[in-house]
């Protein structure tokens, strides 16, 4: 059997929940890729590892309903009496909603952690972690990338979050590259200006893909378009990473999603070696497995 304390040395995690990715900084985040870099290794020799032995994790995912939808008042309260029902059962809560803040208003119901794998077009910060952990492997840095966000933009909450996490390190270039109807919205642009964080938008996505480290593209997301299918198919077939756009990028440069795809990504791109999104996806297992034993254990 394992020995907890060959991967922990006891201290409190700083952060008693993960709900956005503002809450992180640079040395956090570096030490959380160090924790992560170790869970690779527990990963590849331990399966079976045995560090989170005898805690107990609850999944909450919500998903929207257009025939019982709740008021607001009602939702709230159905959510506070679910969390207080499951935390009597669980060390620690993963939980996904529709509505953006929901993740914020578990944690200040429950006494025990909770982890935000997605609140609406709020955040995901497990992804942006994951993301910048994986671009950190990939590129080998993290201060001085250009990175393209491409895709919706609006309601995409993973480049939100990446977007957070970006402005922490020093002088990084963002391209934003979206079809109008799905444009970064005005407060992630406003938090990158007053963070002296460069970022352009432009409706070139051969341009930007010439000049990035790092082409981050996103699927258009049919649910946020409503009745308007013209709108949601003008957006889709927009912006496609197809070989002629790894033609243009860089030889150390590389391609990300946070999947799944639709067909904004041909799969003729997979075999390519920039193609970074199933390393990205595996990287997600080593981020989570870090969260969580940092959440319930400490370092």
């Amino acid at each position: 059997m394992e020995d907890i304390t060959a991967y922990t040395n006891g201290k409190k995690f700083q952060l008693d929940d993960v709900i956005e990715a503002q809450q992180f900084d640079r040395d956090t985040l570096s030490a959380i890729f160090e924790v992560a870099r170790e869970m690779e290794k527990v990963e590849k020799k331990s399966p079976g590892s045995q560090i989170l032995k005898g805690y107990l994790m609850a999944t909450l995912f919500y998903e929207p309903s257009t025939r019982t939808r709740l008021s607001f008042e009602s939702a709230m309260k159905r959510l506070g009496d679910t969390i207080r029902t499951v935390e009597g059962y669980s060390d620690i809560i993963v939980m996904r909603h529709f509505e953006s803040g929901a993740a914020r208003r578990a944690a200040a119901t429950a006494d025990i952690p909770i982890i935000n794998a997605g609140d609406g077009p709020g955040q995901h910060p497990t992804q942006a972690l994951l993301d910048v952990y994986t671009i950190e492997r990939e590129i080998g840095k993290l201060d001085g990338i250009r990175v393209g966000l491409v895709g919706d933009l609006a309601n995409g909450r993973t480049v939100r979050s990446l977007a957070y996490l970006l402005a922490k390190y020093q002088d990084v270039k963002i391209y934003f590259v979206s079809p109008d109807v799905v444009k970064m919205k005005d407060d992630i642009k406003d938090y990158l200006t007053s963070r002296d964080v460069e970022w352009e938008e432009s409706a070139d996505l051969m341009e930007v893909a010439s000049k990035c480290d790092v082409v981050y593209q996103t699927r258009i997301q049919r649910e946020r378009f409503g009745e308007r299918i013209d709108l949601y198919e003008e957006a889709r077939g927009k912006y496609i990473v197809d070989k002629d756009v790894l033609k243009v990028m860089q030889k150390h440069a590389v391609v990300m999603h946070p999947l799944p795809r639709l067909d904004e990504i041909t799969v003729d791109v997979d075999s390519d070696p920039r193609a970074a999104y199933f390393r990205q996806a595996k990287n997600g297992l080593y981020i989570r497995m870090a969260l969580l034993k940092l959440l319930l254990i400490g370092w």
